[in-house]
């Protein structure tokens, strides 16, 4: 089962721990020695109220399971491929390889599943650039993510999470300017860990440039150590990053980047921070998925709101490509759940009203 919320997922826990606190609140007078079960019927009805907030924020959630398949056209949807190159992307959290992995499988996946629409991609570290212009070459994009690197260590010198957002948003306003009729769609990868020292700025991309897509989230909070990058040239990014570490000489070990703020050296942890994922998210008007291992292409597809895809595959003279893989929604069953209590609550406040109104009478 997988998840897809529709608001971040602190939002959702505070939702949740709301409406408990108030029945826990009442629980104990009721549980008191000699209380006689005294506001009982009281405690039922928070405990009734309290389980609707929770299944509210659960059908919030959107869990699901895979399944089903989404037809679809790529001849009139642009992609632009956000891509975090900055020295954490190699951390050694993605299962038992580096998040760098994880992005270049995602990223050749989403070219095979939308092949024949328009790829640009965007990577930035201290600075922003377009390594890509819009192209209908799936192939030279997915040649081109298994050849990213880290930017080189010596030249990192911090980085924000934002900072590909100015020259996104000048490339998504020349596509809406030279093509109305496409939809836009941004699929941004990192790890949202920002290291300049000063909270992020904003993104200052304009949500309404912005048809779907999803902020996909590389790492653990247990974070991972990060080899050092030299900027060798790259066959194998594994044996590379060897090769980098071992260039003084052939038997040395793997050097891995140092974290001196302390009185000891000792090796650097990054750690995924999803809070500033989550507000990425919101400056674009798309959904966070955290991606693990195994994890299938359908999850970032189908956050990437599927239907708009569809509604141009039924548009009349356009070109269809293989079905998409799916997704079996089950919010609906929470929501039905909480549309129950929310019934029973309105007929016991009419029937409260009624009392108050003979009362008065």
């Amino acid at each position: 089962m997988t998840f897809l919320p529709v608001f971040p997922g602190w939002l959702l826990a505070a939702v949740a721990l709301a409406a408990l606190v108030p029945a826990v609140v009442l629980l104990f007078p009721v549980l008191r020695p000699g209380s006689g079960g005294t506001g009982k019927n009281h405690l039922r009805g928070w405990l009734f109220r309290a389980a609707m907030l929770i299944l509210l924020a659960l059908a919030a959630a959107r869990p699901g399971v895979g399944g089903g398949t989404v037809q679809a056209t790529a001849m009139d949807v642009d992609v632009y491929l956000v891509v975090d190159t900055t020295s954490s992307i190699a951390a050694e959290d993605f299962g038992e390889g580096a998040r760098l992995d994880g992005v270049r499988a995602d990223i050749a996946s989403l070219a095979s599943e939308l092949a024949g629409s328009r790829f640009s991609v965007i990577t930035f570290d201290s600075d922003a650039a377009v390594r890509m212009p819009l192209t209908t070459d799936a192939g030279a994009v997915e040649t081109l993510a298994s050849v990213l690197t880290p930017q080189v260590t010596d030249y990192s010198s911090g980085s924000s999470v934002t900072a590909a957002g100015p020259l996104l948003d000048e490339r998504l306003r020349a596509g809406r300017d030279r093509h109305p009729e496409r939809l836009r769609f941004v699929f941004y990868f990192g790890d949202g860990e920002q290291t300049t020292g000063k909270a992020p700025g904003p993104l200052k991309v304009d949500p309404s440039l912005v048809d779907g897509g999803a902020v996909l989230g590389y790492g653990t909070e247990e974070g991972g150590r990060m080899l050092e990058y030299a900027g060798l040239p790259l066959y194998d990014q594994d044996a590379a990053g060897q090769d980098a570490a071992a260039e003084p000489g052939e038997d040395s070990e793997p050097a891995y980047i140092q974290d001196r703020s302390g009185d000891v050296a000792r090796d650097a942890v990054s750690r995924i921070d999803l809070a500033n994922l989550g507000d990425i998210a919101t400056s674009l008007g798309v959904p966070v998925v955290h991606r693990l291992p195994g994890n299938p292409a359908s999850d970032m597809l189908v956050a990437a709101r599927p239907d708009r895809l569809q509604r141009v595959a039924e548009a009349p003279g356009t070109t269809h490509v293989d079905a998409l893989p799916g997704r079996v929604e089950l919010y609906w069953i929470p929501a039905f759940g909480a549309f129950l209590l929310a019934t029973r609550e309105t007929v016991l406040t009419v029937r409260k009203l009624q009392e108050l109104k003979g009362a008065t009478a």
